[in-house]
């Protein structure tokens, strides 16, 4: 259920962020609003899963590099990461396309801060 609502959020975060940066773009794999929806919610299921697995061993070796620039360096990190999905998505033929590296930075910028806007809405209260 929790991967479920956090998959949610970040298809609406990824969504905010196409309209937002010209260089990010998603394509359905057929015209329709129910195959953009699936298509989002396919490439956040996506990327949730290239950042937990690829994206965690990325973090720990490029560990002292986060403490040289202050965590600025995830940025980077997470910018790899929406190309990596991209790419991914590429071989089925549609999904996430991303315009170059800083697209892909400036994506990931933007990503961050609209998931973590939704991630405080939607958070369950602890008990």
């Amino acid at each position: 259920m929790r991967f479920l609502l956090r998959t949610i959020v970040l298809a609406f975060a990824l969504w905010v962020t196409t309209l937002l940066v010209p260089g990010i773009t998603v394509t359905p794999w057929q015209p329709g609003t129910l195959e953009t929806v699936l298509t989002f919610l396919l490439v956040a299921a996506l990327f949730s899963i290239v950042n937990g697995t690829v994206g965690v061993a990325l973090k720990v070796l490029s560990f002292p590099l986060y403490i040289l620039t202050l965590g600025l360096f995830g940025l980077v990190v997470n910018g790899l990461m929406l190309l990596l999905v991209a790419w991914l998505s590429g071989l089925i033929g549609f999904g996430l396309a991303v315009g170059g590296f800083w697209w892909g930075v400036w994506a990931a910028l933007i990503l961050g801060v609209v998931n973590g806007l939704i991630g405080l809405i939607v958070r369950p209260a602890r008990r």
